[in-house]
């Protein structure tokens, strides 16, 4: 039984006992048990910062592999981007020439990728930067495959066609030519024959007698067949041949045609016949040839007729022609 305590109280000269009341009891308690706590955290955190469970052990491990398959496929990533730079390079430079295709824009091979921050969910996710830069990467790279593939699409699609595409450009010139002597006038700044002004001759003129065949400088399809014999201005009679691929040829100055609106033609069918018509001072036929709706040198075109004596001999003649006849 323990013994009871008791405290001398000089004011009632007695003895008194000493007890200690429910309060002072709980409050000893909590005391106890918050110290007991906090001494419990303290041992918890320093326990696990200096030693790691199994499974903290395993998240790491984890955690780190992760990381690493991240930068071995950004290195990956980073070789596709080599090869894509190769193809896209081999597509534009190469493939596309060889069919007078335009390359695809950067434009369009870069779009896509600008404007709204798709990666901002991963922004709070250790290694972020890592991360995000993969994704983006990942991202780009995949587009950019899907336009390449699509691009190989169209340059197949145009190598099926290429024996259509040789037989279409025009290659030939359009009247009989064979010593060269008919070259007039050709390509670049020209007297014009009536005004006596410099004047930019988007052509050649070839001189030959009136009623001379012309002939077509490729496979293509007669879209217009227009003008008045009467008419002392402009082509006077005229046909123009849509080659497709981009190619358009236009005849001037005829005396009669051979051929109507819609007509299908080959090269080397006679279209029409040399004539003096519109604003012509000599009878001769004044062509044209257009890529993609815009003028260029019709000299650069007659790789089927010429042999490379004959070419340079018929830029000699057309460059020393000082005036056009139209």
């Amino acid at each position: 039984m323990a013994k009871k305590k008791y405290k001398f109280n000089p004011d009632t000269l007695s003895y008194e006992r000493v007890g200690i009341s429910t309060k002072e009891k709980l409050g000893k308690i909590a005391t106890y048990l918050s110290s007991s706590l906090a001494l419990a955290i303290i041992m918890t955190v320093l326990f696990l910062s200096f030693y790691e469970t199994p499974r903290s052990k395993i998240i790491k491990r984890e955690n780190q592999k992760l990381l690493t398959q991240y930068e071995l496929m950004l290195h990956d990533i980073g070789r596709i981007e080599n090869v894509l730079d190769e193809l896209q390079h081999r597509d534009d430079n190469i493939y596309r020439v060889i069919f007078e295709a335009n390359p695809i824009p950067a434009s369009i091979r870069k779009a896509g990728f600008g404007g709204t921050n798709k990666y901002s969910h991963l922004e709070d996710l250790n290694n972020s930067e890592l991360v995000i830069t993969t994704a983006r990467k990942l991202d780009i790279v995949a587009k950019e495959a899907y336009i390449q593939s699509k691009s190989y699409d169209e340059v197949l699609q145009l190598a099926l066609n290429k024996e259509k595409m040789v037989a279409s450009i025009p290659a030939i010139m359009p009247v009989a030519n064979e010593d060269l002597k008919r070259t007039a006038s050709g390509w670049g700044y020209r007297i014009h024959p009536i005004y006596k002004v410099r004047k930019m001759h988007y052509g050649m003129d070839f001189t030959a007698p009136v009623g001379t065949p012309i002939y077509a400088t490729g496979d293509g399809k007669v879209v217009e067949v227009k003008g008045s014999k009467n008419s002392r201005s402009g082509f006077g009679l005229a046909i123009i041949i849509d080659h497709g691929f981009g190619y358009q040829t236009i005849y001037a100055h005829l005396n009669a045609f051979n051929v109507s609106m819609g007509q299908q033609i080959k090269r080397g069918d006679i279209i029409g016949f040399v004539g003096n018509t519109g604003g012509s001072t000599a009878p001769h036929l004044h062509y044209e040839v257009h890529k993609n709706g815009s003028p260029v040198n019709p000299q650069h075109y007659y790789f089927k007729d010429l042999s490379p004596d004959e070419y340079e001999r018929m830029i000699a003649i057309s460059s020393n022609i000082g005036q056009s006849l139209d």
